[in-house]
Order: C-alpha cells, then sequence, then structure tokens
C-alpha cells in the first residue's frame, strides 16, 4: 500500500462514515464490557434494524471512552438536521433495556437521566495525543483506524525521511519514556541505531503491573494500530526488522485485538515484508507474561521473551548494546510508541511545544481510589495535581477530605494535600520523593492509614520479588515485618531508625529496579506523614484503621 493508496482508502473511509446521518459509540473497553455494553451493542442494533433505522444510523463498537466511573457509556452523534449544541450527547450507565429510549432520541431528545453534560471537565480538561482515537473507532477494524489516520505517518516516513531524519525529530520532540524512569526516548533509539551488531530488535513493555494501574490496557483495546505504527517507525529509525509486544496474559482482551490487528496490518502490507512497497520489512511477534511485576523490569521482561525464568540481569551492559538474544534492543512501553506517530505527522517542535522544560508533552493517568470520576485522562505535563484530582477527578466523594495521591504505583510515593499545587511532572514529583512511573495515580481520602498504605505496598513488592538477590528477597520481609509492628502497636523509637537504616539498605543495594524502589512508599509517608508513625508508636492509629494490641488504642 503506497501513500497514495492509503490516502485513498482514508478518503473512502471517511465517506462511508459521512452517509450516516447519527451513530451510536458503544464502550466496548474490559470494564464498560463487565458491565453489560456487549448485550447493549447488540440491543442497539436490533431496536435500528427493527425500526429499519440500520442505514441511518451506524452503531459501533469503540474504545475506552474514558470516564469508566459512569460506564457502560455511549457517544451519540447527530450529524444532520439538529443544532450545533445538539450534535453530540455523552450517555451514561446505559443498560440494555435502555435501546429503545437511545433510538428514541435521536430527535434529539435523550432521557436526561442518562445524559452527560458535553462541557465535563473531566473531558474539558484533557488534551489527547496518545488517546485521541480511543473511544472514537473500531479497534477490531483496520479501515476504521486508516479513516482515523493510521499508518500516514509509517509511510510518511518511509517516503519522506531517512532514518536519521526520523531519529532528529523524536529528539526534538523531546519524549521521555512513559514506563517509569523517563529516559530520553531520542537518546535510547539513537544508542540502538549507532550499534553495529546485527540483527536489531523493537520491544514493546506492555506488561503493565502497577495497582490500580490501566493506562497500557487502554491504548491497547481501544487503538492497537497506533501502537503497531509507532514499533515500526521506531525499527526503521534504529535499522531493526523484527519486534515483540509482550503482554500480560490477563490482559485477554488487548491480546486478542492486538493479535487481529498485527494480521490486518500484514494482510494489508502494513507490517512484514515490503512495507508500503519499499524494502523495509518489520515483524510482530506477541509474548505473553505469566503475571509476574518483576517482568516489567526491562531486563527480566528480556530474559522471558528468550524462553527464561524472568529475572532481571545486572546492567551494564543495558539491553541498548546487549539486550534480546544479545543483541541491541531498543525497549519502550505502550504508551511511548503512541506518542510517536503523531510526532512524525506533526514535527517534533509541535510536540516539545507542550507540556514543561524536560518533560514534554501528555500524559495518560489512570485515577483510581477515592475519587469521584475514576478512568483514564490525557493532560499536558506540568498540569497542577489539585487541577487532575479537583478538577477531572470531580474531588472526593462523601464529603471526606483529601489526603493523598499516590504515584508511580508500588515504586512511586505518596504526595500530602500541602502540594497539591504542584505541577506533575518528572522532576517536580522526584522533588516530593515519588515518581511519574507509568501513570498509577491512586487518590487517599481523611480515612486513610499512611502506615497502612506503606504496609500494603511493601506487601505487594515482597511478594513480587523475583528472589535473585539477597538485598530485595529479605529486606521487603522485613521491611514488611517493621511495619507489622507499627500497625500493631508493638514497635518502639528505635524501629523509626531501624526502618529508614533498612530502606537505605535496600535502596541501594538491590539489583533491579523493583528493589531499588520497594522502600519508596515507606520514605515518602515518614517524610510527608511522619506525625502518623509516631501516633502509632503511642498505641493509636489516627484513621482508625490498624487494630492496636496495646490498652486503649483504636
Amino acid at each position: 500500500m503506497t501513500p497514495e493508496e492509503l490516502r485513498s482508502r482514508a478518503a473512502q473511509v471517511r465517506s462511508r462514515e459521512a452517509a450516516y446521518a447519527e451513530s451510536f459509540r458503544v464502550c466496548t473497553a474490559e470494564s464498560c464490557l463487565s458491565l453489560g455494553s456487549r448485550a447493549l451493542l447488540h440491543a442497539i442494533e436490533g431496536e435500528l434494524e427493527s425500526r429499519e433505522l440500520a442505514e441511518r444510523c451506524r452503531v459501533k463498537p469503540v474504545g475506552c471512552l474514558g470516564l469508566c466511573a459512569q460506564g457502560p457509556l455511549v457517544a451519540a452523534e447527530l450529524r444532520r438536521g439538529h443544532g450545533a449544541e445538539e450534535r453530540s450527547h455523552l450517555l451514561r450507565t446505559v443498560r440494555a433495556e435502555h435501546a429503545a429510549a437511545l433510538v428514541d432520541g435521536l430527535d434529539g431528545s435523550f432521557d436526561p437521566g442518562l445524559e452527560l453534560p458535553v462541557d465535563l471537565p473531566f473531558f474539558e480538561k484533557q488534551l489527547r495525543i496518545a488517546t485521541e482515537n480511543c473511544g472514537r473507532i473500531d479497534p477490531h477494524e483496520l479501515d476504521d483506524a486508516i479513516g482515523a489516520g493510521a499508518y500516514e505517518a509509517l509511510l510518511q516516513a518511509l517516503y519522506e525521511k531517512t532514518p536519521a531524519d526520523v531519529l532528529a525529530e523524536v529528539e526534538r520532540s523531546g519524549l521521555r519514556g512513559r514506563g517509569g524512569a523517563g529516559y530520553p526516548t531520542g537518546l535510547k533509539w539513537r544508542t540502538v541505531a549507532k550499534n553495529t551488531a546485527t540483527p536489531r530488535y523493537v520491544v514493546c513493555n506492555a506488561d503493565e503491573g502497577d495497582p490500580g494501574a490501566f493506562m497500557d490496557r487502554g491504548v491497547l483495546e481501544s487503538d492497537p494500530h497506533r501502537v503497531l505504527e509507532g514499533m515500526a517507525i521506531a525499527a526503521y529509525a534504529v535499522g531493526a526488522s523484527a519486534g515483540y509486544i509482550y503482554i500480560r496474559a490477563e490482559y485477554t482482551l488487548a491480546e486478542q485485538r492486538l493479535r487481529r490487528a498485527i494480521s490486518q496490518a500484514e494482510g494489508a502490507g502494513l507490517l512484514g515484508k515490503a512495507i508500503g512497497a519499499t524494502p523495509f520489512e518489520f515483524n510482530v511477534e506477541l509474548r505473553l507474561g505469566a503475571g509476574a511485576y518483576v517482568c516489567g523490569e526491562e531486563t527480566a521482561l528480556l530474559t522471558s521473551i528468550e524462553g527464561n525464568r524472568g529475572q532481571p540481569r545486572p546492567r551494564p551492559p543495558y539491553p541498548a548494546e546487549e539486550g534480546l538474544f544479545g543483541k541491541p534492543t531498543l525497549i519502550n512501553n505502550v504508551e511511548t510508541f503512541a506518542n510517536v506517530p503523531p510526532i512524525v505527522r506533526r514535527g517534533g517542535d509541535w510536540f516539545a511545544s507542550i507540556g514543561t522544560g524536560k518533560s514534554k508533552g501528555t500524559k495518560v493517568f489512570a485515577l483510581a481510589g477515592k475519587i469521584t470520576n475514576t478512568g483514564l485522562v490525557e493532560v499536558p505535563m506540568g498540569t497542577p495535581l489539585r487541577e487532575i484530582v479537583f478538577g477531572l477527578g470531580g474531588g472526593i466523594p462523601d464529603g471526606a477530605a483529601f489526603k493523598a495521591v499516590q504515584t508511580g504505583g508500588p515504586s512511586g510515593g505518596c504526595i500530602p494535600a500541602a502540594y497539591l499545587d504542584s505541577p506533575v511532572d518528572y522532576e517536580t514529583l522526584a522533588s516530593l520523593g515519588s515518581i511519574m512511573g507509568s501513570g498509577g495515580m491512586v487518590v487517599m481520602d481523611e480515612h486513610t492509614c499512611m502506615v497502612d498504605v506503606a504496609k500494603f505496598f511493601l506487601a505487594f513488592c515482597r511478594d513480587e520479588s523475583c528472589g535473585k538477590c539477597v538485598p530485595c528477597r529479605v529486606g521487603t520481609v522485613e521491611l514488611h515485618g517493621l511495619l507489622e509492628r507499627f500497625s500493631r502497636g508493638e514497635a518502639g523509637v528505635h524501629d523509626l531508625s531501624l526502618l529508614e537504616e533498612l530502606c537505605d539498605l535496600v535502596k541501594s543495594a538491590s539489583l533491579c529496579g523493583l528493589g531499588q524502589s520497594a522502600p519508596n512508599p515507606i520514605l515518602s509517608t515518614l517524610r510527608h506523614f511522619g506525625d502518623e508513625y509516631r501516633a502509632h508508636l503511642e498505641g493509636r492509629c489516627p484513621a482508625g484503621v490498624c487494630t492496636m494490641r496495646r490498652e486503649g488504642s483504636s
């Protein structure tokens, strides 16, 4: 498929789409499917058929519409014969029994109990780049993705740019890895490209395992072709011809849609040999992980792809030098690859104009915990925490007070209310004792015990430790045991200093990122909520969560 053929096909898709007077976009991401959206989809189709309206109104299964708290969601588009103010309607918590009411509402009058305001801050304050097609295209259909611009950037790169041009564009964009560490993407790509060893590989890390995080799942379930296109552009830039997507087996829907997308792209000549009728070749395979959190660490992931037990390797050498099968390997996560096509299409300077000094572009966050609007949001880097939690997130339910937000998953830290006006970027979060991570954002209210929170994340890291190195294998067990003593009201003053010393040891001596970051929840809660630890020394849990053994305790 040449660029001209791709443009022609995209125009045909858009022409077919424009032929419909109205449409219903029904969320078929995992969260809405679990609430009955598939039955709703079929019910709407049946209602339109019975009224002979199927040629007028299209029903389209789409990916995540974002506002998971209100699911299952339907977006109704009224394209003709109505005022501009009636063009778009977002309908919440819609069940199959509402299908007749939805079709009745094609005149523009929907049940007020089902409708959400279009100008909801949750949507109005977002800037969607990586997720721009989520909730808009059918993730099962290549044509729908092509109609939305899929593979334009890939063919533009193959026909109009050299690999060096693509590398320069990515470097100019300031894009940093969205998987956690925030390493400059262009620098990583260039390191792989200048390595003379062959073959070279491109690997997508889709092993999303942080509690409360579902950013990668949302993108893969909603727009799999975007990720494949980003990987192919990266392969062209670094001189790779083979790639792997490492995805956890629990993500069954994302896996199914990826497999279908790979097959479709190969059939259309957009993956495989002679892509776009050029000499460029890139083949992609899926590898399923068994749910081990440590396989999110890049060297453990590569070891798992090779067929071995997923355990980290000492670095250096880094994967860019000696990675998969001992060859140069580029590893980025799902969101990083999803940002690549728009950067190639619109230019690195455009992307660099968004965000802050060293944190460019946007970031996708999964809002979870004690917050009104749970779901996926994408905002410019530098957006204040307050705007995310209270603007997009709708604040804390049931009138409770905000206490903290935990970013970065088990490797991150807890940020208190005093820093709500801080911008969300790599440097600011690091200065507060947390990290960006892959984008999990768990909100906590006044009824949360911060000692208990630290204990929860330590238990997670303890259970997920691969056991290869002693500091992590033994240190996480001992740290969790110390926190248990605090929870039971059995800790002494000396345990506070012991806790900090052991955190420093585990952090500095562990082999990989799991052990090195496991103490972060303790260190950040000690830093910002030290009074709660001291209260536990007195046999009190201020939040009333811990069951103390001392007399007169809560």
